[in-house]
């Protein structure tokens, strides 16, 4: 049961993680305003890491001999986060940054308990990896925006 159990939660973090992907191209691109430079190149930076995020997890998957999910409506289906509006001002952009990460933190913390209880270190090793990252971004985040 905890097999797959722990392979739904780490394709439940594929599809997160592909939504985000998304998400922080579209906050990339539409970014605008005072805060444009210093926004654009941190999207980029987290889009970047969510592209190794996400191929580490999928590849993981496959190791443990899975499948990870790999269609666009699969991901939207199963994705913890939703995907950018395209409305989004500045500072929201970063505010819902910061939601989605405790989210996607949780998740990892959950998923982390699962291969604990499997006895998978690997797995849950390289999901620990993720949250440190995500924990370290949403403090910048938060300092950005001042709280």
């Amino acid at each position: 049961m905890a097999k797959k159990q722990l392979n739904t939660q780490l394709n439940d973090l594929v599809a997160t993680w592909s939504v985000m992907y998304t998400k922080l191209h579209n906050y990339h691109w539409y970014v605008n305003g005072p805060s444009f430079f210093t926004l654009h190149v941190k999207f980029e930076e987290l889009y970047n890491e969510v592209t190794l995020n996400l191929d580490e997890i999928a590849e993981r998957i496959l190791t443990k001999g899975g499948k990870p999910v790999a269609t666009l409506k699969e991901h939207l289906e199963l994705s913890l986060i939703e995907e950018a509006s395209g409305k989004e001002e500045t500072e929201e952009m970063v505010s819902k940054l910061i939601e989605d990460f405790h989210t996607i933190m949780e998740a990892l913390n959950k998923a982390m308990e699962t291969a604990s209880e499997e006895g998978d270190d690997r797995t849950e090793d390289l999901l620990n990896a993720q949250f440190q990252s995500l924990e370290k971004h949403t403090w910048m985040l938060n300092a950005y925006l001042g709280n």
